[in-house]
């Protein structure tokens, strides 16, 4: 059994202590809350053995062999730096920093420990999603002609909602941050890497209440992101996220071919992971639903279904830790998306297109955005 900490008890409560406590090879040892009676409750209602508001004093339990990270962003880079210099591997949340240049500290730090550090983007692990990139590996719409994605969500969209951590983007908010992250994660497994972008931020909702004062605080995070990207064999890529709208299609992606068409896509407003189906069409005919092979298909299905995909991240991270190989996706794929997001703020502040450059030489170089 691999000795985890858990660091974070939001998203961590709800899906990396279920998946950690339900994998085979994985043993939650040590919860971390910055409000030492919270992180108390969570261990006793979990039955964890360890609960700290210390992070020091987690990382010295010999039973800790790993990391699991799913803190707000901006804590994201000194925890890691931190977990990581004490030799634990570790599995990070997204976005993994602020900056790609700190996303490329922790991503060189954690090879020359020889560590083992993964990046929870779910999609890659998800059915439907699984059964695409089959379908798009076997040529199967032929050339590409064009990409259209939508991810629009409601999560947001209450003007009630107080302002918090997202509100700040000092504080890594955001829905580019939040979604974007995802998306050119999934981007560049799917169709490769980008060659330029051109991006438009903006923010639907400017004020929210701070819930300290009861008084409006400015919002100076993007609610809504339209990002035009040029791919490296010039196939034209349309993206649009948002947190504030009302869509019966929360999450769609679109490809077009010369030999056909493939849609990937969501009516599922409450889970983002559960709900995705992949429908196919050649010129001229009507889409058909696709059939998931049985052997794509989640062994267990849970309600919330962010913690199936979860799991599957997990399975793979630990397969890497006993292996003491690399594993995908790693801080090798979060650098790569923390760049895009990086370049997508520039194009965004100097109106212009963005060239991207290629993840080895923004690797091998100090690179200033």
């Amino acid at each position: 059994m691999i000795g985890v900490a858990v660091l974070g008890t939001g998203f961590g409560q709800k899906v990396h202590i279920p998946a950690f406590q339900a994998h085979h090879k994985t043993e939650i040892v040590a919860i971390y809350d910055r409000d030492i009676h919270k992180a108390k409750a969570i261990a006793a209602t979990y039955h964890i053995p360890h609960a700290s508001d210390n992070l020091t004093e987690i990382l010295a339990l010999l039973e800790v062999q790993a990391v699991s990270i799913s803190t707000p962003p901006f804590l994201h880079y000194q925890m890691a730096k931190q977990v990581l210099q004490a030799g634990k591997h570790i599995l990070l949340e997204k976005p993994i920093t602020l900056n790609a240049n700190k996303a490329k500290e922790l991503y060189l730090l954690a090879k020359n420990q020889g560590l083992i550090a993964a990046v929870d983007f779910e999609f890659r692990f998800v059915p439907a999603w699984q059964l695409f990139s089959q379908l798009l590996s076997s040529n199967s719409v032929g050339n590409l002609r064009l990409i259209k994605i939508d991810w629009l969500g409601s999560s947001r969209a209450d003007i009630s909602r107080p302002w918090n951590w997202f509100s700040s983007q000092e504080k890594g908010g955001g829905a580019l941050g939040s979604l974007g992250s995802h998306a050119f994660d999934y981007i560049n497994w799917l169709f490769g890497s980008v060659n330029r972008l051109n991006a438009n931020l903006s923010t639907a909702i400017p004020a929210r209440t701070n819930p300290e004062t009861g008084e409006l605080k400015l919002v100076d995070t993007d609610d809504n992101c339209l990002l035009t990207l040029e791919l490296a064999n010039g196939i034209p890529c349309q993206v649009s996220i948002s947190t504030v709208v009302h869509a019966n299609r929360p999450h769609w992606l679109e490809v077009y071919g010369d030999k056909g068409t493939l849609v990937l896509g969501s009516y599922n407003q409450e889970d983002y992971i559960h709900g995705f189906r992949v429908w196919g069409s050649q010129p001229g005919e009507p889409l058909q639903e696709m059939e998931i092979p049985q052997h794509l298909l989640f062994p267990q299905s849970y309600n919330d279904g962010r913690i199936c995909a979860f799991l599957r991240v997990v399975d793979q991270w630990v397969k890497g830790i006993e292996t003491k190989q690399e594993t995908t996706p790693s801080l090798y794929e979060g650098v790569y998306s923390q760049l895009l997001m990086d370049l997508s703020h520039k194009s965004n502040q100097s109106k212009t297109w963005v060239d991207v450059p290629s993840l080895e030489s923004f690797l091998a170089e100090i690179t200033q955005l």
